[in-house]
């Protein structure tokens, strides 16, 4: 499955990266608003397939309803 990882300008668009190809080591990873609330529970569900555990938060940046970002803490 691939997600979007946050833009890191408003303008820019986002990266796409695969579930599997994510790197651990950074416990904090930001996804982009326009990732589908499904896919974001299954990126959930798979890490705590592996007995990892996951935090999740909207992160806001802004007045904008459009002003958010998901942050994950994996650990």
């Amino acid at each position: 499955m691939e997600l979007l990882l946050a833009r890191e300008n408003k303008n820019q668009k986002p990266k796409k990266i695969d579930l599997e190809s994510i790197d651990l080591s950074n416990k904090f990873i930001y996804f982009d608003r326009e990732n589908s609330h499904k896919d974001i529970v299954k990126m959930v569900e798979y890490f705590e397939e592996k007995g990892l555990s996951v935090y999740l938060k909207e992160v806001k940046f802004g007045l904008d309803d459009e002003d958010y970002m998901y942050e994950a803490h994996i650990m």
